[in-house]
């Protein structure tokens, strides 16, 4: 992918759809999740998904982490946002949260199944086509913005910026 100029105006973009992902990292692995039904049912993604009114991002992220998998993570830090321009449906801004602590068991539910993955054995054939290029930088504990053009599921345009102050 070339550093083409972006086809989005970003300093005027804003998106529709808010969204937040959590991830959980413990003793090496990554818990993430076979999505089930909804955007990206079928892929590998962390638990989240849309922020309901009057919730702030970090609320949502529990939450929906609660509703998919049955657990309670602890001490969440923000990690990034992810800007994406869509093609097939509304655009998203989504926050995206890691955990190295939870309560509970990882529960298959309706919505997902969960799947721990080595760190250095992450699905990314499974999983959004923008993950690869984000994932690996959290995983590093770098903070992110990312900034992606889809055409379809397919990345058209990207640009990834690091060690990014979160202030919640």
């Amino acid at each position: 992918m070339s550093e083409a100029p972006s086809p989005i105006d970003w300093s005027s973009w804003s998106a529709p759809t808010l969204a937040t992902l959590m991830f959980v990292i413990r003793d090496g692995r990554i818990l993430l999740i076979e999505k089930k039904r909804g955007l990206g049912a079928g892929k590998i993604n962390g638990p989240g998904g849309k922020i309901d009114p009057g919730e702030t991002p970090l609320e949502c992220a529990i939450r929906e982490t609660r509703e998919e998998l049955c657990i309670e993570v602890e001490s969440p830090r923000k990690m990034g946002e992810l800007h994406f321009a869509m093609s097939d449906v509304p655009d998203i801004l989504c926050h995206v949260y890691l955990a190295r602590a939870y309560r509970g068991v990882p529960t298959e539910t309706s919505e997902a199944k969960p799947l721990w993955c080595r760190l250095d054995d992450i699905p990314f054939d499974r999983m959004w086509d923008d993950d690869i290029h984000w994932l690996p930088l959290m995983i590093d504990g770098r903070t992110f913005l990312g900034r992606f053009a889809f055409e379809g599921e397919s990345v058209a345009w990207k640009q990834v910026e690091t060690e990014v102050v979160w202030v919640e």
